[in-house]
């Protein structure tokens, strides 16, 4: 076991991935001599040269028309997109070619593309440099979506998905790049956990609590801090939300009874409805109350110096864990607004 940053685990995962099989390649802006914004591919120009680690224009519907015209050809693109609010101008690639045409062409067509995101908020960032777009991919058929939350996962989940023959959005808390975790760079892939399983981060008895990304360490103080007063919370990392290991989460909604899902995306339409929605379906006669969301606001992303009020922080989670429970609290209603 290695003791890395999250950023440096996805350096090694592409390092692998590469090394591995020599039809993964990697491009977009900046990721050649500059090693990326966020320096996530630092030091692979050098050791994989300039036909692998391609320096693209800035044109993300160029650099996805072109993964898929490689994925045509047998090769497995990993495409990195600079920030989150720059994947719209490749949205129409995205939807309308990358996740339907392995259906079009009755499996005949492989997109085995992964396309990596910089994502959501928490570092100061400036406009379009903080958006939480996964509910659109999400709601697209013929995607996986995912969202890690610590090292060893970073590493790992990112080398299924690029051995998948599956098209997989991999989103990459940016708030977490510096966090360190022990990873396993010796994980045999089939040893790993599925990419699609959840992770239970933490065990609890009086309310299930989901979460992905960077809200998974928030979700896990919460927890700790609910403790003091009695509460037991189950914390569960979903890891992929697109498709949603059920299985996992049913299973601890059966013993809670209580449910809330957390995520900094806005509450309109997110990813949080559509699970409860599918919680009250698989689980209606188990619940002892209605499933609460603890999100960010249905606004555009804030201007940086105002974030904080934005992300759902421990405060408000555990209003919401007390409104599950129908305890009394300062911020009843509030987080309603």
């Amino acid at each position: 076991m290695t003791q890395l940053t999250m950023a440096k685990a996805i350096n090694e995962g592409l390092r692998r991935a590469m090394t591995d099989d020599p039809k993964v390649l990697v491009m977009g802006e900046d990721i050649g001599k500059l090693g990326g914004v966020f320096r996530i591919t630092d030091g692979l120009l050098d050791e994989f040269g300039a036909q692998r680690i391609i320096d693209t224009p800035l044109a993300e519907a160029g650099i996805m028309g072109t993964a898929v015209g490689l994925a045509f050809r047998g090769y497995r693109p990993v495409v990195e997109i600079q920030f989150d609010g720059f994947v719209y101008p490749a949205f129409d690639q995205i939807v309308c070619q990358v996740a339907k045409l392995h259906y079009r062409t009755r499996g005949n067509v492989k997109m085995p593309i992964t396309i990596r995101i910089p994502w959501a908020g928490g570092v100061g960032a400036a406009e379009h440099h903080s958006e939480s777009p996964e509910a659109y991919f999400v709601h697209t058929s013929g995607l996986r979506v995912v969202a890690v939350s610590n090292p060893q996962d970073a590493y790992v989940m990112l080398r299924q998905a690029i051995a998948s023959d599956d098209p997989v959005v991999f989103f990459e808390p940016k708030r977490l790049y510096h966090s360190k975790g022990e990873v396993d760079l010796g994980v045999d892939l089939a040893d790993a956990p599925p990419m699609g399983l959840a992770r239970i981060a933490r065990e609890g008895s009086d309310v299930t609590l989901l979460a992905y990304g960077a809200q998974v360490p928030v979700a896990i103080d919460a927890a700790t801090a609910a403790e003091d007063d009695g509460i037991s919370i189950e914390v569960i990392d979903l890891r992929s939300i697109s498709p949603v290991d059920y299985r996992t989460v049913a299973a601890s909604v059966r013993k809670t009874g209580r449910v809330v899902v957390t995520h900094e995306a806005a509450r309109e339409a997110g990813v949080g409805a559509e699970l409860i929605a599918s919680i009250t379906e698989k689980c209606f006669n188990y619940l002892e109350a209605a499933p609460v969301r603890v999100t960010g606001h249905d606004i555009p992303y804030p201007p940086a110096k105002l974030e904080k009020h934005h992300l759902p922080d421990l405060d408000r989670i555990l209003d919401g864990v007390d409104r599950v429970l129908d305890r009394p609290n300062s911020l009843s209603g509030v987080s309603e607004l």
